[in-house]
């Protein structure tokens, strides 16, 4: 959750898993990935194009050293579904926030080694699950309905390994925060919103024209 202005980022693929496949490096507890996740799935379900998000695993606590702040998180929130997502964050409970990511993120590994749809479904549900149900996502117990909701068995120290991974390969390619999107023609740091920090608070914007140039990258 880096605030820089957003901005279209110059890295090429490293691979190509397909045209239709749109890889974004984002955290569970990032509200902003959470606006930018199910604006692209609601414009992709609107357009009818032939994509799946395959969300890459971003631990912001190895980012920064530290667990993200659920006050701070809470203050972010406010702003950004009083500005730009009235919609979203319906039932946000500071006090059932994560003191780490790591597990449930792990599980979404897990997810998408079954196969692409059912990783992108964990993917966004998982950050349901905490943004709009205001469920503990860190929690073993929660972890446990949410991996029999997806039918995925527990995730293993391979999806752990897989974590730490992802995150080594984001470096390598240039990630500045999250969510930062990766298409066949070019990549893109929060391409949804213009965010700023005046006086300690967000002021945010949709940005609709980088939006579309992002869209047009994804869905070709």
């Amino acid at each position: 959750m880096t605030l820089r202005r957003p901005r279209r980022v110059g890295t090429p693929f490293r691979y190509r898993v397909g045209v239709n496949v749109i890889q974004v490096y984002a955290d569970v507890w990032c509200p902003f990935a959470h606006v930018g996740l199910h604006r692209v799935r609601q414009r992709r379900d609107e357009v009818g194009a032939d994509a799946v998000l395959r969300v890459l695993p971003w631990p912001l606590e190895l980012v920064n050293g530290k667990p993200m702040d659920a006050g701070f998180i809470g203050e972010e929130v406010d702003d950004i579904r009083s500005q730009v997502a009235p919609d979203l964050f319906q039932r946000f409970d500071a006090a059932a926030f994560p003191t780490t990511t790591l597990p449930v993120l792990a599980l979404v590994e897990a997810a998408y080694e079954v196969d692409l749809a059912t990783g992108e479904r964990a993917s966004l549900a998982v950050r349901d699950a905490l943004f709009e149900q205001g469920r503990d996502v860190g929690d073993p117990a929660v972890l446990a309905e949410l991996a029999a909701e997806f039918g995925v068995a527990a995730p293993t120290a391979a999806h752990d390994a897989a974590v730490l991974a992802a995150y080594d390969d984001g470096r390598a390619r240039g990630v500045v925060g999250s969510p930062h999107f990766f298409t066949p023609d070019g990549a893109f740091f929060c391409p949804a919103l213009d965010i700023r920090r005046v006086d300690g608070h967000l002021q945010i914007q949709a940005k609709a024209g980088m939006f579309d140039d992002f869209l047009r990258a994804a869905f070709g």
